[in-house]
């Protein structure tokens, strides 16, 4: 059922992403290298932490494989360098090195893709909401200093 959905899901969207964790490395990589550097202020530590977050999914591969995380997002970064940042790498699971996603037939759904963007940004949003108000809340309770001396 979850095969047929895929297919019914490219057939509609009529597009896919390199899978294998190349479309969150390329994002990832664009995020620090282009946008981070023509960002300024505190929004830049904002994208500087989506992207790393962005990694998390060729990390988790990484790992679930029984590679070392940090030698295999290293390899990926390098091999997107050396492609001038051009072709999708992705990981391959069996080696832990680097492969083309698209040469292998490694493909995601990009409604996939956007929801998971998507949901992933509306609820670190609303994680930090919460803890603003979580923040008032407790600063409303304190006496403010100077007003036990009247």
């Amino acid at each position: 059922r979850d095969g047929l959905r895929a297919v019914k899901n490219a057939i509609e969207d009529q597009a896919v992403v390199p899978g294998a964790g190349a479309f969150e490395l390329a994002a990832a990589m664009h995020l620090k290298d282009v946008v981070a550097k023509a960002t300024k202020g505190r929004a830049k530590l904002g994208v500087e932490a989506y992207a790393e977050a962005l990694l998390v999914i060729p990390k988790t591969l990484a790992e679930n494989s029984g590679f070392d995380v940090q030698d295999c997002i290293l390899k990926l970064t390098d091999a997107r360098e050396d492609s001038d940042c051009t072709l999708a790498v992705g990981l391959d699971c069996t080696s832990g090195d680097p492969m083309i996603p698209a040469d292998e037939g490694v493909w995601d759904n990009v409604r996939v893709k956007r929801q998971c963007l998507h949901l992933s940004t509306v609820l670190a949003s609303q994680l930090l909401l919460v803890d603003e108000v979580m923040r008032a809340g407790k600063q409303m309770g304190k006496v403010p200093e100077g007003a036990d001396d009247m």
